[in-house]
């Protein structure tokens, strides 16, 4: 399939993407030859490419003023740059040991390198259905077949996106240096590397490029003795002049690209991998405050050895060893539980004149915010871990459309709730994994009171504690709950719950008395209404005498 070229002339030392023959590193022109620097053109240029905006930073006007006395992050070193070569064509022609291929998690031959499974033959794909996929930022090793090369090594680089450019930049480092790092684990030597990035994935090529060239240098300074060639391949003719103007920049040949790529250089290279730094995520470790001990004033008094066990350390010896700063921060733990118990006690001595009106025992000491957490972790785990269809079918709460806001609705039937039905401990799970979703962000809660008044409802105590469990997301995002045909009772058990319970929760409800004014804050079409939240609309109009039911009335029908 392949054939090799006679000489580097035959082709200028650029062939042309035929894949009919074989091109040694012979015919590649090295990056620190000096007459790369002016044989680096082709013939099929693109007359669409515009060079105005790929200026070369080495002949930029104003810069021969170099470095300014800072020393250089990649200063000259001949021996890496006698590894380094620029070539204009498809890395599957070349006579290497390792090519790359850029492909997908599945390693699949629609998205990967175009031409090298064709180049290859059927072999590499089918070699590749059996590794398992691929990881992004990662590499795979295969057999490379009919190519020319030894290997093949498969990498999957990132999707880009402005908002996660650092974990893009890393991922697409860690590409390189995993196919670098694979080469060497093999025993092999040189590789040719195309652009990894690729249009689909959206990513920047000239900021993908500093990514690259960067990496490839940072494990040549540490590897330089196991490899001996990196092949930096271009197919068009705009990559083609991005490396050219980033290699100086990175891959320096004399004492002045080393100066002026100080000051074209990006402010962040990455650390010694290459990588991108995020000092925020830095760790920082301080050594230890040092402490004096203090040198007892008298000699000690000698001890028996019999007696040596008995013999008690003064506390302050441990002081001297302990960081007070650090000590601070923790409390003692009998002291913070004595605490809870004396606020408990305290809030059930006094006259809890809500549970003598009978609606619960709504006492007791608020928790705290890790508290919250911890009791509404603890429920979620629980309620992720059991089986609560029973109560799914019940249809007391189940999410609804938004409001005409765009706010996520949830719904909530009061004559669904069955109390004699139903075990309130497997309902409180039920409505934390319910909500847990909504309380996120901003969202309503609609509650339809109609013919809810025929069944037992629970105490406000249990209400309360439900609250505690939902945490202050609820309380904060919750914006308002829509109570739709509210009894005189209802009204009452609201009012005492922002009055004993949180006043900013229940501060919320709105009072809707007709189906119309619910449609106000929430639209019809978002919202399945339950059948006798209609007969109570039809029954409290007619005893009005100011309703006609028209004949063309349509039931909301959307699934639940």
């Amino acid at each position: 399939m392949y054939r090799p070229v006679a000489t580097a002339a035959a082709t200028g030392g650029f062939p042309t993407d035929n894949g009919d023959y074989v091109v040694t590193l012979d015919q590649v022109p090295r990056w620190n030859d000096a007459e790369i620097r002016s044989s680096l053109e082709y013939e099929n240029e693109d007359p669409s490419f515009s060079k105005s905006f790929l200026s070369d930073p080495l002949t930029s006007p104003g810069e021969e003023s170099g470095s300014n006395g800072l020393a250089s992050r990649f200063p000259v070193d001949h021996e890496i740059n006698s590894k380094i070569y620029l070539w204009r064509g498809q890395p599957w022609n070349l006579e290497v040991d390792a090519v790359v291929n850029s492909t997908n998690e599945s390693m699949d031959e629609v998205h990967s390198s175009q031409g090298l499974h064709a180049a290859a033959g059927p072999g590499l794909a089918e070699e590749c259905t059996t590794l398992g996929g691929c990881r992004t930022g990662m590499a795979r090793v295969t057999n490379a077949y009919d190519l020319p090369a030894r290997r093949v090594i498969h990498t999957v680089g990132p999707k880009y996106a402005v908002k996660y450019h650092t974990a893009a930049e890393n991922a697409l480092s860690h590409c390189y240096r995993s196919c670098l790092e694979l080469l060497i684990e093999n025993g092999l030597q040189s590789i040719a590397m195309g652009c990894i990035y690729t249009e689909a994935k959206n990513y920047p090529r000239e900021p993908a490029a500093h990514v690259a060239i960067r990496t490839v240098r940072r494990l040549l300074e540490k590897q330089k003795d196991k490899i001996t060639a990196v092949v930096f391949c271009t197919s068009t003719s705009s990559d083609t002049e991005i490396y050219k103007r980033l290699l100086p920049l990175y891959f320096p040949r004399d004492k002045h690209e080393e100066a002026v790529a100080i000051s074209k250089l990006p402010a962040d290279v990455g650390d010694e991998n290459g990588e991108t730094i995020i000092h925020e995520r830095k760790i920082r470790i301080k050594p230890l405050p040092k402490k004096v001990i203090p040198k007892p004033s008298q000699p000690p008094a000698e001890v028996p050895a019999s007696d040596v066990g008995l013999v008690q350390r003064n506390s302050s010896y441990l002081d001297t060893y302990l960081d007070p700063a650090f000590m601070s921060l923790m409390k003692d733990p009998d002291q913070r539980r004595q605490e809870q118990w004396e606020k408990t006690a305290q809030a059930r001595s006094g006259w809890n004149c809500a549970k003598m009106l009978g609606f619960g025992d709504i006492g007791g000491p608020p928790l705290s915010a890790a508290e919250e957490y911890s009791l509404h972790s603890r429920c979620l785990a629980k309620a992720n871990s059991l089986n609560l269809s029973e109560i799914a079918e019940m249809k007391i709460l189940y999410r609804g459309g938004v409001d005409s806001e765009g706010r996520p609705v949830m719904v909530v039937v009061g004559a669904h709730f069955l109390l004699r039905c139903l075990e309130l401990e497997r309902f409180i799970l039920y409505v934390v994994k319910e909500f847990e979703p909504l309380i996120q962000k901003p969202y309503t809660i609609v509650y339809f009171h109609s013919a809810a008044s025929l069944q037992v409802q629970p105490d406000l105590g249990w209400m309360r504690r439900l609250q505690q469990i939902l945490g202050r997301k609820h309380q904060r995002n919750l914006h308002a709950i829509y109570v739709l045909h509210p009894t005189f009772h209802l009204k009452t058990a609201i009012f005492a719950l922002q009055m004993f319970v949180d006043k900013v929760v229940w501060k919320k409800v709105v009072y809707v008395d007709r189906l119309l004014q619910l449609f106000k804050y929430v639209p019809r079409e978002q919202l399945t209404i339950p059948d006798f939240a209609f007969q109570a609309r039809y029954r409290s109009e007619r005893w009005k005498g100011s309703y006609r039911r028209p004949s063309n009335e349509i039931r909301i029908s959307s699934t639940i």
